[in-house]
């Protein structure tokens, strides 16, 4: 089977919901995320936290140069991801919608490269 990645893209106000508005996609997430483990096609996954947590490192020069912040300014940026294991494309996407639907945010579908 083929790995792919399903990103969720969002925005920052997801984390200033209040928990009780929240909870229900946390919980929505969480079954999604057992139901997968137990169909057998989770590999890896998780949430990621803000923004502005994130660190970028550039070592393609002579001196390696670390910046705070994201690698891109945009409105919408990775939230959270799963790698699933699929028969193929569609079934990957199908799997995303029932995600994109849990989590409350739009996914992404790539498949990794399968070293061909």
């Amino acid at each position: 089977m083929a790995q792919y990645l399903l990103a969720v893209h969002g925005d920052d106000a997801v984390y200033d919901t209040p928990i009780e508005e929240a909870q229900p996609m946390y919980d929505a997430t969480a079954a999604f995320n057992e139901r997968i483990m137990a169909d057998g096609i989770w590999v890896f996954g998780g949430g990621l936290k803000r923004i502005n947590t994130a660190s970028v490192v550039d070592g393609t020069g002579s001196d390696v140069v670390v910046t705070d912040g994201p690698y891109l300014e945009t409105k919408e940026y990775l939230g959270g991801f799963w790698v699933i294991e699929a028969p193929d494309l569609d079934a990957a996407l199908k799997i995303a919608a029932e995600g994109s639907k849990a989590c409350g945010g739009k996914v992404e579908v790539r498949p990794f490269e399968d070293g061909e």
